[in-house]
């Protein structure tokens, strides 16, 4: 171990010193202290030159919500003592990248540069979470030393989290990500472990990178990355077989209402004893939907990939189907948390929320689901920032009349009170049973209807295509399902005759319904008539849809 005196011509502090570059030092041994060499150097402060200061800049991007945040990365290598700190408003696991940065460029054969080093993540409000910046870090860290040419980096976005020796990792939202990149038409390079939604997404300019070493020979020496072009083409989408339809017996009126719910997007809910098929018939109108176009398969797999869900190239294009248990907790259902993922709303985006056993959820969850129901979305607020989900789904719902089940049976002797029975349909409100479009009756079978075997009539294939029809022809003249119009749409697109206007009125008047069901009950009607074919709103589609909004058991509630 060697202690160093220093003297210099001119007065500077060890801080200072470590600011210069020193050529060639003149010293000599000047005797032993203590056991240890002691040396005098002598330098003239013509040998001493400043340290160049070094800056780089990389893109990167943030996950807020279900939108991808552009970042810039900025990293300042200055002269002083060795340090490295990162500011921008870093969480635990973006400060800890400094460890996994340093090591894997060190075990890349690489040099880390022993320097003071800043990054900042601009913009410095937005939180920063996650060890999806490390290697545009590495990467900046690696530019503003000289090791790598800062040129190669323009309009490129990074993502990546590091491994120690160097390899990367899965980030989450990486689709949000892909999306922003398209958008700004920028090449974007993401971990391997994220081609497959690279792959979904078909963005020309994507590439994956399985290692900083192979990044770096691809910027220094121009090798071939794997680009999005390389990677398997997604598949078509799947359509499930509809054979076990024919399981279904009887229930004429609540097929026909699980097949008007299927075409127009309308919120149902099936009222019954146990055994009388709602669960069969849920399958029913999960099943008679078609798949999704392209640009709702992406929000679906935006959503999925901000959750961190596995996503499937060959059936990407199939509705989301998202059915929580009754224990569910409002955060679960509508989202939230520390870092507010999506909850379970959000992710049957497009698709169908199903709640069976719907009186066994707790009341303050249910009635989290009126916002959404209503607006298409879900917002969570901090105390810094705020999250915006999509929440456009189709809500099916079943119960049963009463706590034991059987109050709609006539084979079972019911065994609750009125009172009983009043407290638990009063587990539902007012206001969300409003938002249901259609509230079906399912009554139980006889046995002879179970056990005989003929086969049913109907065409499942067929009422799907028709469906499919349905909602192609919503799309063109309205651009949106019959059940999303607004109330200022419904003149143009579900215009009523005098004389129906008038009938109406009267019925909703007597049944003492709200205006939000009167609007309902107009867009259900419209889609009867797009079921029919028919071009305008009959006296008979307006009669069915005001029938699928009374049921003896709720009648009370919802008044």
């Amino acid at each position: 171990m060697v202690d160093v005196l220093l003297a210099l011509y001119e007065p500077l502090s060890i801080q200072e010193l470590s600011n210069y570059h020193i050529d060639a030092p003149n010293y000599s041994q000047n005797g032993e202290v203590g056991g240890f060499d002691l040396y005098l150097i002598c330098v003239s402060l013509t040998n001493l030159h400043p340290l160049p200061m070094s800056l780089a800049t990389i893109r990167s991007r943030a996950l807020l919500g279900v939108d991808a945040i552009e970042v810039t990365v900025e990293t300042h290598l200055s002269n002083g003592m060795p340090g490295f700190a990162i500011v921008g408003l870093p969480e635990t696991a973006v400060k800890e990248s400094k460890e996994r940065v340093r090591s894997a460029i060190i075990n890349a054969g690489l040099d880390f540069p022993t320097r003071r080093i800043t990054v900042n993540l601009a913009p410095a409000d937005l939180p920063k979470a996650g060890g999806r910046y490390d290697l545009a870090i590495a990467l900046s860290i690696l530019a503003a030393s000289g090791q790598i040419d800062k040129d190669a980096l323009e309009n490129t976005e990074i993502l990546g989290e590091l491994a120690l020796d160097g390899g990367i990792r899965q980030v989450q939202g990486a689709v949000p990500a892909i999306l922003g990149a398209r958008q700004q038409n920028h090449k974007i390079i993401l971990p391997a472990a994220n081609a497959d939604e690279l792959a979904l997404v078909a963005y020309a300019q994507g590439y994956c990178v399985g290692s900083l070493l192979e990044l770096v020979n691809h910027l220094a020496n121009k090798t071939d990355l794997t680009s999005c072009k390389d990677l398997p083409r997604r598949q078509a989408p799947v359509c499930d077989s509809l054979q076990g339809f024919t399981e279904v017996r009887g229930q004429a009126l609540a097929k026909r209402a699980v097949q008007i719910a299927a075409a127009g997007g309308h919120n149902l809910l099936m009222i019954g004893p146990p055994g009388s098929g709602k669960t069969l018939l849920a399958n029913i109108l999960i099943g008679l939907l078609p798949s999704m176009n392209e640009a709702e398969a992406l929000e679906v797999a935006t959503v999925k990939s901000a959750a961190k869900l596995q996503l499937n190239s060959s059936n990407w294009q199939q509705r989301p189907i998202r059915a929580p248990h009754h224990s569910a907790s409002s955060v679960a259902l509508v989202g939230g948390g520390n870092r507010a993922s999506p909850g379970e709303i959000s992710l049957a985006h497009r698709g169908v929320l199903f709640l069976d056993e719907l009186t066994e959820f707790k009341p303050g969850v249910l009635d989290a689901l009126r916002e959404p129901l209503e607006s298409g979305e879900i917002t969570i607020s901090r105390a810094n920032y705020r999250v915006k989900f999509p929440a456009n789904f189709q809500l099916l719902a079943a119960m049963n009349p009463c706590p034991c089940g059987y109050a709609s049976d006539p084979r079972h002797e019911c065994r609750c009170t009125a009172d009983r029975i009043a407290r638990y349909l009063g587990k539902l409100s007012g206001p969300l049973l409003d938002r249901l479009d259609l509230i079906i009756e399912v009554p139980s079978l006889s046995q002879a209807e179970l056990l005989q075997h003929r086969n049913e009539a109907t065409d499942w294939e067929e009422i799907r295509n028709k469906i499919a029809q349905c909602r192609d022809l919503q799309a063109q003249r309205n651009g949106k399902l019959n059940s999303e119009l607004q109330v200022g749409e419904l003149d143009q697109y579900c215009p009523l005759s005098a004389p129906l206007r008038n009938n109406l009125a009267a019925i909703m008047d007597k049944l003492a319904m709200s205006a939000r069901a009167t609007h309902r009950v107009i867009k259900m009607s419209r889609t009867i008539a797009d079921f029919e074919g028919s071009t305008n709103i009959r006296k008979q589609d307006l009669m069915e849809a005001i029938s699928y909004r009374r049921c003896q058991f709720i009648e009370s509630v919802i008044r």
